[in-house]
């Protein structure tokens, strides 16, 4: 493809996209920032149905995204809200998106992620007369269901003591039920509903253990919340899922779901949507009636995954562009010959290398999540520090050093005891380049980058639309998380170009299909990331808990870090057939991957 075709895909795509996420244009987006307290800020959007007026007065429903996940990741909910009437902000949690840090170790527990300040924010506003202020409320999903549990308990507080009803009418709890304790429910003066996904990961933290920790019909959580709000006589010992309990007059209806989805899947799901969609149609005077399995949302993931995938196509015939100019001409040299077809001897030294390089993988990812924490204290530990500020991303930093230094060892190892008495030849890797050519590797890589970003805000200004599928995106981001890009650049570069040398000096053989070669590739860069999900479900099949527990969400992380190391060696390879060396490709993909990675994970900076 074209870069004019790529381009044109991708605005095509977006415009649909916010076709999908405004109604069709019923519903006006705006993104708008709150300065909260103590320099504190959240960003929101802001989705404002038209028929919601001042004579037309609409409810209002905050969503909480959870941990490691940014506004968009749940703008399915409020596209679905919102085409009910609803009036919906979409927060950026606090340490993530475009939100700043927040000064509290527990913002979800102490702040609600910022929902607190929002919710007393629209209620004491003279700017909002378009919502009615009797029906406030808000829902989340992991930590941000416990954002939501947390505000009800927080704003039931303070009803007792002034004596009057909770500023938050109804919560909706999604992904998570610890905070779902006496304690903090004989505060909460809302109506509750909670949804938890039947095969939750998270589940081994609950009071039960095994398959019946997510079991919502006899687990203590759901018990404590049902019957909190009925009389002792009325009590159950069992739930019914879907059943409405206690009275709405009062605020005290309570309701349970428990479909059989994966925790970070719930959020995507035609029926929990659904059963969110009928609570809140329930709780509320919704607007507009519509059924709560009309929804539209996976046509906007559908959309934004086609600007997503085209978004990296562009990079490459825009990279083929520029070095047809004058100044980076000079890059395009000869593709160095491939190596000698593989002998017996040569494929068993090739696929030994590839197990031990695809087991140490496998074997130090979680090895690395504790020495981040140890490595990294303020970070992990959720304080101010610019010191390598992302308590996730450190991990996977370690993890890509290590891994890049092994590769290294990996490929010199079997050149200096196989390779190089079997035919192999130094110049096959592309590793001559003088110094003017590498700075102009660096100035094309850069420039590259800034291109490609350049119009993913372009496509963000027109259309208020990023690149993403689930809880997967290419967003946009603040300024001074380019020093953090460039801080953790170098650390990551060791695996990138390790990679690159591999994929293109030790895995291109005569007579070997190009398909055939990446796939290969493909799968040597990413088996070992992926073998450790398949070890952490296949137990947790066998078993109803997770092989590794303490480091789930880690875990969990990998659902979008395997894509990306399966694409890697792809794009190494194809900048290594345009410019004959190994340099420009790690430098590409080194920027623009960890900037995803960078921009859809918490972040804890000194508050700006």
């Amino acid at each position: 493809m074209k870069f004019i075709h790529c381009l044109a895909v991708i605005l095509l795509s977006s415009f649909f996209g916010s076709q999908i996420q405004s109604n069709y244009g019923e519903t006006s987006i705006t993104l708008e920032r709150l300065d909260t307290e103590d320099g504190q800020y959240i960003y929101y959007d802001l989705y404002k149905p038209n028929t919601a007026t001042e004579t037309n007065k609409a409810p209002f429903i905050a969503i909480i995204p959870g941990f490691q996940r940014s506004k968009e990741a749940l703008s399915n909910t409020a596209i679905e809200l919102s085409r009910r009437g609803h009036v919906v902000a979409l927060i950026d949690p606090y340490a993530q998106g475009l939100s700043s840090s927040s000064l509290s170790r527990r913002a979800a527990t102490t702040q609600g992620y910022g929902m607190f300040a929002l919710i007393e924010h629209i209620h004491n506003s003279d700017n909002y007369e378009y919502i009615d202020k009797e029906f406030l409320g808000t829902t989340g999903h992991s930590m941000g269901g416990n954002a939501a549990i947390r505000g009800a308990n927080y704003f039931g507080k303070q009803a007792k003591g002034n004596n009057e009803p909770s500023l938050l009418h109804s919560v909706y709890v999604s992904g998570y039920v610890l905070t779902l304790t006496d304690r903090v429910l004989r505060d909460v003066k809302s109506n509750v509903g909670v949804s938890y996904a039947l095969y939750d990961e998270g589940a081994f933290r609950n009071d039960l253990t095994g398959w019946a920790a997510a079991d919502m019909t006899i687990a203590p959580e759901s018990l404590r919340t049902v019957n909190s709000v009925l009389r002792l006589e009325d009590t159950v010992s069992k739930v019914e899922l879907g059943r409405y309990y206690g009275d709405q007059t009062n605020n005290t209806l309570r309701v349970v779901f428990n479909e059989k989805l994966l925790h970070p899947f719930q959020p995507y799901n035609k029926e929990a949507t659904a059963n969110q969609l009928s609570y809140f149609d329930r709780v509320f005077p919704s607007p507009i009636k519509l059924n709560p399995y009309d929804q539209i949302w996976h046509w906007k993931e559908l959309f934004t995954l086609i600007n997503m995938i085209a978004a990296f196509l562009l990079i490459i015939p825009l990279t083929r562009f520029l070095l047809t100019t004058n100044y980076f001409s000079v890059l395009v040299k000869k593709v160095p010959p491939a190596l000698p077809k593989q002998s017996p001897q040569g494929k068993l030294v090739f696929w030994s290398v590839f197990i031990i390089g695809a087991s140490i993988a496998c074997l130090t990812f979680i090895p690395m999540v504790d020495i981040a924490k140890e490595l990294f204290p303020a970070a992990s530990n959720r304080e101010l520090t610019w010191f390598f500020p992302q308590r996730m991303n450190n991990s996977v930093m370690l993890w890509a050093l290590l891994n890049g230094t092994v590769g290294f060892l990996l490929f010199f190892l079997s050149y200096y005891f196989f390779g190089k008495k079997h035919g192999v030849s130094m110049e096959s890797w592309g590793l001559k380049i003088n110094n003017n050519e590498l700075f102009k590797t660096i100035i094309l890589g850069l420039l590259v980058f800034v291109i490609y970003y350049l119009v993913l805000y372009i496509v963000y200004f027109l259309f208020h639309i990023d690149y993403r599928f689930l809880f997967m995106g290419v967003r946009v981001f603040q300024p001074e998380i380019l020093l953090v890009l460039f801080m953790y650049f170098p650390f990551f570069f060791v695996f990138f170009f390790s990679n690159s040398l591999r994929v293109n000096g030790a895995m291109r053989f005569e007579g070997q299909s190009e398909w055939l070669s990446r796939l290969i590739a493909g799968l040597a860069n990413s088996a070992g990331l992926l073998l450790i999900i398949v070890i952490q479900y296949t137990v947790f099949a066998l078993s109803g808990t997770v092989y590794w527990t303490t480091n789930w969400l880690s875990v969990n992380l990998l659902f979008g870090i395997v894509p990306i190391m399966f694409i890697l060696p792809y794009f190494n390879r194809i900048f290594f057939q345009m410019t004959g060396r190994v340099y420009l490709g790690p430098i590409i993909t080194c920027l623009i991957f960890i900037m995803i990675l960078t921009t859809n994970t918490v972040i804890y900076l000194p508050i700006k």
